[in-house]
């Protein structure tokens, strides 16, 4: 029986690069999550958020900057050459900084807790308990963009996207977002994008599988799964 397969956040690449992270220890500090939560978060600091950089990324009193884990907000260049604000980039922003900027937040960590560039990669909590990043993705203005290290909140996270799109609020009122199906990702390799379409053929090759969405692999759109991880999968 030929399935449905809704691939959410998938990073077009021909190849996929290794990546090091480092490790930063913080102080602890208590803090009012919702209980739902507790079992996969460790709230470790309360801090005061003085500047917002994007919309996913703030600036803690103590100068350490981080980044809102789990998600992507559209994106500013920040001085970057050549590089083009995407659509609604400014909007982000601006919600974020209305949720968080000049007040305590929490910062609950479920996976690894610093990135390559030195960021803190946590949920935040404002002080009525407020999720930052399931508002964010509830308004809009923001998409799930999740890693194997780094896979706390996901399912709650992935539950707001998808109404969200529904609704066609904030980013997806955007052709720059849109769904894309097989044949259209061909054309937007090397960046960030929500893929759907029908699997016609699945394969296993030495404990890897591939999930074929077109005739020939080589070319057409082709996921790969490792052993490792295909038990994350129902």
């Amino acid at each position: 029986m030929l399935k449905f397969a809704i691939l959410t956040g998938v990073m077009l690449r021909r190849y996929t690069l290794a990546e090091a992270f480092l490790l930063l220890a913080t102080g602890i500090a208590a803090a009012q999550i919702p209980d739902t939560f507790l079992e996969s978060l460790e709230a470790d600091q309360t801090a005061l958020i003085i500047e917002v950089v994007d919309g996913d990324t703030v600036v803690l009193s103590n100068g350490h900057q981080v980044r809102l884990v789990g998600i992507q907000a559209p994106k500013l260049p920040l001085g970057r050459p050549g590089f083009e604000k995407w659509p609604m980039a400014d909007e982000a922003k601006q919600a974020l900084s209305g949720l968080v900027l000049g007040k305590n937040v929490t910062l609950a960590f479920g996976g690894q807790r610093v990135d390559r560039y030195n960021r803190l990669l946590a949920h935040l909590f404002t002080g009525d308990g407020g999720w930052v990043q399931g508002r964010l993705l509830e308004r809009g203005l923001a998409r799930v963009y999740s890693f194997t290290d780094n896979r706390a909140l996901v399912k709650e996270m992935l539950n707001q996207e998808v109404a969200s799109r529904m609704k066609r609020d904030g980013i997806w009122t955007s052709p720059h977002y849109a769904v894309l199906d097989p044949v259209a990702s061909a054309a937007h390799l090397d960046r960030f994008a929500l893929v759907e379409g029908r699997v016609l053929e699945a394969t296993q090759v030495r404990g890897r599988v591939f999930l074929n969405f077109g005739a020939y692999y080589k070319t057409d759109f082709t996921i790969s799964i490792a052993a490792k991880d295909w038990t994350l999968f129902d």
